[in-house]
């Protein structure tokens, strides 16, 4: 179908309604809409799959706006498709309390498939909602019944395709052709600080043939026929995923701005506005949008809401004739977690390593969750991540369980953001605790989304060893911990891990990081029988004679040095407690009343003990407490050596404690 002077015309209604609010904010980034307003119609027209009246349709097509600083260009279309965004949430563009803040956000504003602003992270999203697409395709869709058929799309810039997190994504993506994958790159030659070419002047073309992409490139960015062509050749490409480089002028129409990086981050002015509308032939008010360009979205979002009735009917279809497969399906699609876990996760005694266990426990559940997916960073065998028996996830064989991302841990952590933002899935990936630095922007991100992604971290401590202070991490434990809505668990022994991840299956609401041991632990009889107490964070693990006197805190692999340092003290006749902390983020949940219980506050002699910097403690232990952790790097020798010099050891517990008690 042709293009009309009403498509002409919606373009510059993108361009006009961008221009408005970024003015009325005097904050914003009108160049990407303005450069970018053609193949963004085109593709929100002509191609993508929708269904404004319900954003969380599954089988739709996700759009991932990987340079999230031109959101007004996702505002504006979302406005015209007819999603929750109205002209006054366009009025209000970073305002306080707005639906159209200053970069993108989901679960915020109607629409939003990922949060995106730090560049490069939204075609790592990218890459793993179309993972999941075909890992879900490959399992549940049946020739009568294609339950799952959605492309990915990310419109990207520049900036994106500079940061490593993109080429890791992309890498992979190539790798495993991922087909219904299309990325639209704003390629204008600008960045914030000037034109590229005084840092960026690398063929993309080569780099992503190179990676096994399908590579197109429209000259002109203006010309509809052209981008249409380009995602309609993209969307038959076989076996690898396209990116199609659409050259365009950042800041179109803007006579002195236009095509430098003036246009980037700042508003145009009220003259430079006034021109640019003039170049559009534009002559209507402020946010003004022609009853025909409403008619012209309002056409594509009916076809929306026909699609998701068409998809209705192949499900039900489905149900009939596929009733298991259908069931399911419908669980992954609601992350439904139906098991009997008391029946299901294996039991413990003697020493494990808490990383040992993790692998019986996943393995354990697994077969009974279709939906979990594992995966680690090149160190699977290091982390027992592999479900076994269970495939590869690999070009030809998407149904494989087992994802192997190379060492590309930043990519990893946004894919696993991806896979958990398409739904389906419940995805789980490892790699070294001291490398959760490499991911530390998509762990963010994935706090900020509320995405309950599950971090597997193992050789938790200096007990690593002789691989020396590289691989032994110190910092990492508190830098998880301060993120706002990250939730961090160092279980204490086999029996805990099983608890921490049962709680990260079944409470789907917050990313959660499981911190487990390369040495063995021993299994602790208490922690099984206060297994109730589990979700609470923290809580008594020990006492005597009410603890009033001394209580000695520990998390993970300390809480026997603590319990056994107890013990004896107890024998001493000293009043003292053991509080498990498994995980400071859910106790400070709790009611003060609740946490007054565990740590009363009369009590001030506090003893903390950690292998890792002591930052986190201070809260707890107070101005007369103490804390064995450390704040200084590790060093190479065998494990126990490590440990005992660093003074982790019952018997140095033990003296702290004889030591606090006698002031």
């Amino acid at each position: 179908m042709p293009f009309t002077e009403t498509d002409e015309l919606a373009v510059q209604t993108i361009r006009t309604l961008s221009i408005d609010a970024i003015e009325r904010a005097n904050s914003g980034h009108p160049g990407l809409p303005m450069g970018a307003a053609p193949m963004a119609h085109v593709l929100w027209t002509r191609f993508l799959k929708y269904n404004p009246k319900n954003p969380k349709w599954f089988n739709r097509d996700r759009f991932v706006l990987s340079a999230g600083h031109g959101s007004m260009l996702l505002y504006s279309l979302l406005h015209l498709a007819g999603y929750d965004v109205s002209i006054e949430d366009l009025k209000n563009f970073r305002q306080w309390g707005s639906k159209t803040p200053g970069h993108p956000e989901y679960g915020h504003t109607s629409g939003v498939d990922a949060t995106t602003g730090p560049l490069g992270q939204g075609i790592g999203m990218a890459v793993g909602m179309a993972m999941a697409e075909r890992f879900l395709a490959a399992t549940f869709n049946h020739d009568d019944a294609p339950v799952v058929d959605h492309y990915t799309y990310a419109l990207c810039g520049d900036g994106d395709l500079m940061e490593g997190v993109a080429s890791e994504a992309a890498s992979l993506a190539g790798h495993l052709g991922l087909e219904k994958l299309i990325v639209l790159y704003d390629s204008n030659d600008i960045s914030l600080d000037g034109p590229t070419k005084w840092s960026f002047t690398e063929d993309v073309k080569a780099r992503f043939r190179a990676y096994g992409w399908n590579v197109l490139r429209v000259e002109d960015g203006n010309n509809l026929d052209e981008i249409e062509k380009a995602i309609e050749e993209a969307r038959h490409s076989v076996g690898r995923p396209t990116i199609i480089e659409v050259k365009t002028i950042i800041g179109y129409g803007a006579p002195g701005k236009q095509g430098t990086s003036a246009a980037h981050g700042s508003p145009l002015g009220a003259e430079e506005a006034k021109q640019a509308k003039a170049a559009y032939k534009w002559e209507h008010d402020e946010f003004h949008v022609p009853t025909e360009v409403r008619a012209l979205y309002a056409d594509r979002a009916a076809a929306g809401v026909a699609a998701e009735k068409a998809w209705d009917e192949t499900l039900e279809s489905f149900g009939r004739e596929h009733p298991d497969s259908a069931q399911d399906f419908v669980d992954a699609v609601h992350g439904n977690v139906r098991l009997d876990f008391a029946k299901v996760l294996p039991t413990f005694e003697g020493g494990v390593a808490t990383r040992d266990a993790f692998g019986k426990i996943v393995n354990a559940v697994a077969p009974h969750l279709p939906f979990l997916i594992g995966g680690s960073a090149d160190l699977s065998g290091s982390n027992k991540t592999i479900l076994k028996d269970l495939g590869h996830f690999e070009k030809g064989n998407y149904n494989g369980r087992n994802f192997f991302y190379g060492v590309r841990e930043h990519a990893m952590g946004a894919m696993l953001n991806g896979m958990t933002l398409h739904g389906g899935v419940i995805p789980f990936a490892g790699t070294f605790l001291v490398f959760c630095d490499y991911l530390r922007p998509a762990l963010r991100l994935a706090a900020l989304m509320k995405q309950p992604v599950i971090h597997i971290f193992t050789h938790d401590s200096i007990a690593v060893g002789e691989d020396g202070p590289t691989h032994e991490p110190v910092e990492q434990l508190a830098s998880l911990r301060v993120i706002p809505g990250f939730r961090v668990f160092r279980p204490a022994d086999a029996t805990e891990t099983s608890q921490a991840f049962q709680y990260a299956l079944t409470h789907r609401d917050a990313p959660v990081a499981i911190a487990l041991t390369r040495q063995k632990v021993p299994t602790l009889a208490e922690v099984a029988e206060h297994a109730s107490d589990f979700e609470r964070g923290g809580y008594v693990l020990f006492e005597h004679e009410g603890g009033d006197e001394l209580i000695l805190m520990a998390s993970g692999s300390e809480v026997h040095l603590a319990l056994g340092a107890a013990k004896k003290l107890a024998a001493d006749g000293v009043h003292v407690r053991v509080v498990n902390m498994t995980s400071m983020e859910l106790f400070d949940e709790q009611d003060e009343a609740y946490k007054e219980s565990v740590l009363p506050s009369q009590v001030t002699r506090r003893i903390a003990v950690e292998m890792a910097h002591p930052m986190p403690w201070y809260h707890y232990v107070g101005l007369q407490g103490r804390i064995l952790g450390i704040n200084r790097f590790g060093a190479s020798a065998p494990g126990e050596l490590v440990v005992k010099e660093y003074g982790f050891s019952e018997d140095n517990v033990l003296a702290i404690a004889r030591d606090l008690v006698r002031r």
